[in-house]
């Protein structure tokens, strides 16, 4: 099954300055403004090689950064094997809610093909990004930012173990406004063993990072066909973040859905085709909407707000969810029984007309987890109609990766997101 193990990390030295201005969150939610403005704040930020802009080639200006850095004692590869463990605290409703933590532990795990059912992914990926990613390990040898990645573990034991082994002063401490990041290094053999023991049974399940996998799978092929590493070796290998799938801090946020410049868009034939599926409840104020997503998830309902503009919007509740076996009887129930199936299915393709390869090419639907940004896109006319979404549940990742299925693109939002720069993986090739 899964095999982990510890790592030499590549961290930061305090000659680089303060640890706060050197991370940045995950490269593929930052604009090229926050990218300008990380640089300015420190320009050794670890965005300069996550997400290289600079020069003709700004990977290969990626690699000869790090080896500079190096060089310089800027960056520095701890001298004994760890695991690093990794906890965020934060709001639940990002700017309030209650206060949560979640824990795991950053490692290296072994890429292996999604065929050999031992990572198992939940949605879809595109190539382009992974091309991307690729050009990079190329260039640097080095992961930069883990794979987010949860397991199953119905006892917690490895909960446990990462719990007492973090119990003293974390290596780093500090907050980017809205998450509080805390860093302990465990590198006690004994302790170590005992983690990775713990996973020879287990499957892991990827919650952010799908590209990168499949592009670390791919850079480990790239190595062995070109004689650049042995098989077995380190690049063989990707950093990973792994939590415990049953951890009351892990948050998923829906991805509410835009319909934009589709042809004959009407709003009545849609909300009057939805009443075949759905029951349509016509709502007078957009104040509501969040609150009653929420009664319908609690009550187990798939449940999603149609919004036109205006003041007034539509709740639709699936009234029998059997219509999806019927529509996708080859699926197993646990992706039948998934909100963005059931949009997906029943509302975005059979009435309006918006077919998968639509959806990847963003055609006519665009994705933001911010429900204020949907409402504002429709009430500017940038799009036709939103749908807003509850978000999935972990246990339905796990069903639908379990059934080596995976969800549609968008599907889920963990937050919050993990932070680039407190440790890297540099492979030795």
């Amino acid at each position: 099954m899964a095999q982990i193990q510890p790592f030499r990390g590549l961290r930061f030295t305090e000659e680089a300055g303060d640890i706060g201005a050197l991370t940045c969150p995950p490269y593929d939610i930052i604009s090229e403004e926050q990218r300008q403005e990380y640089l300015r704040e420190n320009p050794c930020n670890v965005i300069r090689l996550e997400l290289p802009r600079e020069g003709e080639d700004p990977y290969q200006q990626a690699g000869e950064t790090l080896r500079c850095w190096m060089e310089e004692g800027l960056l520095r590869q701890d001298t004994q094997p760890a695991l690093y463990i990794y906890e965020e605290e934060f709001r639940s409703g990002v700017t309030e809610g209650e206060v949560k933590k979640v824990k795991g532990f950053i490692c290296r795990v072994k890429a292996e093909p999604f065929s050999k059912g031992v990572v198992l992914p939940h949605e879809e990926t595109l190539s382009k990004a992974k091309q991307d990613r690729l050009n990079l390990m190329k260039a640097t040898g080095c992961n930069f930012s883990q794979i987010y990645s949860l397991y199953m573990d119905e006892e917690h034991v490895t909960r446990e173990r990462i719990d007492n082994l973090s119990k003293d002063t974390p290596r780093y401490e500090f907050s980017d406004g809205l998450v509080t990041h805390r860093l302990w290094i465990v590198n006690d053999p004994v302790a170590i063993n005992a983690i990775c023991e713990d996973f020879a049974d287990r499957k892991l399940y990827i919650a952010d990072g799908h590209h990168r996998y499949e592009t670390a799978v791919n850079f480990s092929n790239y190595c062995h066909e070109n004689g650049i590493a042995p098989e077995g070796g380190e690049a063989d290998y990707v950093m990973m973040m792994l939590v415990d799938m049953e951890h009351e801090g892990l948050v998923v946020f829906p991805t509410h859905r835009l319909v934009r410049d589709l042809d004959s868009f009407n709003a009545e034939a849609v909300l009057e085709g939805c009443r075949e599926h759905f029951e349509v409840v016509e709502m007078e104020d957009i104040s509501q909407i969040e609150a009653s997503l929420k009664a319908q998830y609690n009550a187990g309902k798939k449940a999603f707000a149609f919004y036109a503009g205006g003041k007034g919007w539509y709740l639709l509740t699936l009234r029998d969810i059997s219509v999806m076996a019927e529509l996708l009887p080859d699926k197993s129930a646990a992706s039948q029984g998934l909100d963005v199936t059931v949009l997906h299915s029943l509302v975005l393709e059979k009435l309006m007309g918006i077919d998968k390869e639509n959806m990847a090419n963003q055609k006519n639907l665009t994705y933001t987890r911010s429900m204020e940004e949907a409402l504002e896109s429709v009430e500017k006319g940038e799009s036709q109609c939103a749908f807003l979404l509850n978000p999935t549940r972990v246990t339905e990742i796990r069903d639908v990766a379990a059934a080596g299925e995976k969800m549609p693109q968008k599907s889920t939002y963990f937050y919050p997101k993990l932070i680039t720069g407190l440790v890297m993986n540099r492979m030795d090739l």
